[in-house]
């Protein structure tokens, strides 16, 4: 797989696609999705870890309520990733992470993950690179490891925006009575570092490859949201899942 170079890459849905239409297409890819949600609880031999990484403003908690939500919550849950508390930063960087990888049977959503630790740290010079590289390491072991020794398949989505739409969301932050709290003071200084962010993700792509990125285009958040229901209809679909039947007792 070549480099990924994301100002390659559009950020739009492509021009033959019609909005009504690929909402239509998403509305039935969600009520799929139960279905195969509910096989892969009741068969629960299979682990699904969707990673979420995005700019801020990509629309990450969009994905998590209009996507995942329509699936049974008893088998889903979602973990956000903030800044490491006192005692997460007293243990290696992937402990805070691997005590919530999935059970068989259950959807399990990072909103941002592991791979904070060796983005953010990069661009703030918190981590230097030898030790990225080494962090990069220990996350391709310890997603091996979960796919190898608990049947665990992951999706990895980056959320692509452009510049212009991330400024435009998070303006309306500040207007939009219902999204002021989620803004923060630091929004927008980390968009001034964008170059920084993308070079740094693209380094992510490229070392961390197995399983390999999904770039989603996220400028319109109808193309985003079909994109990663039907990436993950196609996973579950794919899995051949049956139900057990009567359990025996004794």
């Amino acid at each position: 797989m070549g480099k990924i170079r994301l100002k390659d890459i559009s950020t739009r849905a492509p021009a033959e696609h019609d909005k009504k239409e690929i909402k239509e297409k998403k509305d039935k890819l969600t009520l799929e999705l139960r279905e195969l949600q509910n096989l892969l609880f009741a068969e629960s031999r299979h682990a699904i870890l969707i990673v979420l990484q995005g700019m801020d403003g990509s629309g990450k908690d969009g994905v998590i309520r209009n996507v995942l939500s329509s699936m049974n919550p008893q088998g889903i849950m979602v973990r956000s990733f903030k800044v490491p508390t006192e005692e997460e930063l007293s243990h290696d960087f992937l402990w805070r992470v691997h005590r919530h990888a999935p059970e068989k049977g259950m959807i399990q959503v990072f909103n941002r993950s592991h791979y904070e630790d060796i983005l953010v740290t990069r661009v703030h010079k918190w981590c230097d690179d030898e030790t990225a590289l080494k962090r990069m390491r220990a996350i391709n072991d310890f997603e091996d490891l979960l796919v190898q020794h608990n049947h665990t398949h992951i999706l990895k989505f980056y959320l692509h925006i452009s510049q212009e739409e991330q400024m435009k969301r998070l303006h309306e932050r500040l207007k939009d009575p219902a999204k002021m709290w989620k803004y923060s003071d630091k929004d927008f200084s980390e968009s001034k570092l964008w170059d920084l962010y993308m070079k740094m993700y693209e380094d992510c792509f490229h070392q961390c490859n197995n399983p390999s990125w999904i770039i989603v285009p996220s400028d319109q958040n109808w193309y985003k949201e079909y994109v990663i229901a039907s990436q993950l209809r196609d996973l579950l679909a794919g899995l051949d899942m049956q139900y057990p039947g009567v359990k025996k007792s004794g």
